[in-house]
Formats: structure tokens, C-alpha cells, sequence
């Protein structure tokens, strides 16, 4: 589902193989935006700006890969752009044609299973792809839940997020998604990517 990456991309790794990586300056916000995190955002602690340019974004979309130890990064020519996640590697948003989309433009057609975290947050696994449901989404999303075969109202979802009591699919798509509770604070070590990746 990742798109292979740019041409000039794997040209410039060739030609200057040993240029120092970047860490803190890129990061994913849990709606799906890009943001760019100068100096003084970086001292703050401050998101940084959202970038908008649609032809910077759909480059880092392109480019955008894992190392070995789960660190995502953004492969900005010969350098390695490593992005801080406010959330999970992946946003994912409601799409009416294709189900569901991730940041890069990648279709999820299918999910294999889906997670809810102790504050109701949505986290879809489909094949190598993690990510979170953009939280404007998660309402209409949450309507394919049913509890014990019957349709999960409000009540009953936030009873069972406290006490997983009973069987909690998701229809999606045709077919009936399992559903896990997870604490937010053990997604990356059960995922395997690291939120804030350092030098």
C-alpha cells in the first residue's frame, strides 16, 4: 500500500549517501496534517505550521518510509527527515468512495482490526498500515459498531471501553472487523514505531 518512492529521491541517496539526518523539525498531527516545526516551535513545545503547499505535501507523502528500529521518516533528497507522531504513523479519514484513506492518499479497502483506546480514540490496522481515525470521523465511523449483535450505543460503547465485557465488531465494507481495546501509552511498543525520534 506505501508508494514507491521518487526517482530523484533514490538518485540523491546514491550520489551523497553520508548526509547527516534531521530530527524534530517534521511532525504528523493526529488530523493528518504535515508540520513544520522551526527552532523556536521546537523549544516551545508547539505543534509548528501546518503546511499547505500541494506539492511539498504530496512529495513527503511519496517519500514518507520506516527505518529498522520503527522510526518514520521523510527521505528529503540524500537526508532522512525524521517525523515526530503526534499519534500513530497514519491518519486515516472517512472516504465515501473508497472507505477509508490515509494521509498519503493510500485506500484502506479492508481493515483487519480495529482498536479503541481508554479515551475512545480509533486506531485501524490494515496489513502494514497503523493509524488513527481523524477524530472529526470517528461519529459516523463508530456507527458500523455493534455489541453482542446488537447495534453499540454511546452507553454501551463507554461500558465496555471500561470493562470489555461482550463482543465488539466493527461492519465495514462487508465484513465484521474485531475490536480490541488498547491504552493509548502501549501503542507504540505494540506497533512498533517511535513517537519522537532521536539522533
Amino acid at each position: 500500500m506505501l508508494k514507491p518512492m521518487d526517482d530523484i529521491v533514490k538518485q540523491a541517496m546514491a550520489k551523497w549517501p553520508n548526509v547527516p539526518h534531521c530530527y524534530g523539525w517534521l511532525a504528523l498531527d493526529a488530523r493528518g496534517a504535515w508540520r513544520m516545526r522551526d527552532e523556536a516551535a521546537q523549544q516551545a513545545g508547539a505543534p509548528g505550521d501546518k503546511l499547505n503547499n500541494p506539492t511539498l505535501v504530496g512529495f513527503i507523502n511519496r517519500n514518507y518510509a520506516h527505518d529498522e528500529q520503527g522510526r518514520w521518516y521523510f527521505q528529503n533528497g540524500p537526508q532522512r527527515v525524521y517525523v515526530n507522531l503526534e499519534a500513530t504513523p497514519f491518519i486515516a479519514r472517512t472516504d465515501p468512495a473508497q472507505g477509508m484513506t490515509v494521509q498519503t492518499g493510500a485506500a484502506l479497502p479492508s481493515i483487519e482490526r480495529l482498536f479503541l483506546t481508554e479515551s475512545g480514540a480509533a486506531i485501524v490496522q490494515a496489513g502494514e498500515i497503523v493509524a488513527q481515525v481523524d477524530d472529526r470521523d470517528v461519529a459516523p465511523f463508530f456507527e458500523g459498531l455493534e455489541l453482542d449483535g446488537k447495534p453499540a450505543g454511546d452507553d454501551a460503547l463507554l461500558a465496555w471501553l471500561e470493562n470489555g465485557a461482550g463482543t465488539l465488531v466493527l461492519h465495514y465494507r462487508g465484513a465484521q472487523v474485531p475490536v480490541e481495546r488498547v491504552k493509548r501509552n502501549e501503542l507504540p511498543q505494540r506497533f512498533g514505531f517511535v513517537p519522537t525520534p532521536q539522533a
